[in-house]
């Protein structure tokens, strides 16, 4: 299948901060050394793409960006086993871009940033799979590729 988001999985990731599941990036520092952290603004910005609102715009996870833009996120509920998105990241400098993921973002998250001095990530996804929810037959699996 070509990578479009479906509707149930945009509203996981929409909805991932809310539901006790935030999603989990990670990224590489320019050492090698791997970076986990949890992004309770996860969110769809299109079909194919994932925002994040950074709040810490001096942080280790904007720095890995910059050094190398290819990214990992991760989804995972007591009913979805496993989702995992790749791509390339990159630092919104369009203030429409920077207005659009601060705005769809949790308005916890949000209300932890009102001056906006954090920073907008637009992920240009590669793939998504995973497992997206048990079946009566079993696995339901997910594949969405660029």
């Amino acid at each position: 299948m070509p990578l479009v988001l479906t509707p149930e999985i945009k509203e996981l990731v929409n909805n991932a901060l809310d539901s006790g599941n935030p999603m989990l990036l990670a990224a590489v520092d320019d050492t090698g050394q791997p970076l986990l952290s949890f992004r309770g603004s996860a969110q769809v910005y299109s079909d194919d793409q994932l925002g994040l609102w950074v709040r810490n715009a001096e942080g280790g996870t904007l720095a890995a960006i910059r050094h190398n833009p290819k990214v990992a996120l991760m989804y995972r509920s007591a009913t979805t086993p496993l989702l995992q998105f790749q791509g390339e990241a990159r630092i919104a400098t369009d203030e429409p871009e920077r207005a659009k993921v601060f705005e769809n973002s949790p308005e916890r998250e949000r209300n932890s940033d009102p001056e906006r001095k954090g920073t907008a990530i637009i992920i240009d996804l590669n793939t998504v799979g995973g497992v997206l929810k048990f079946g009566a037959d079993g696995p339901v699996f997910v594949k969405l590729e660029r």
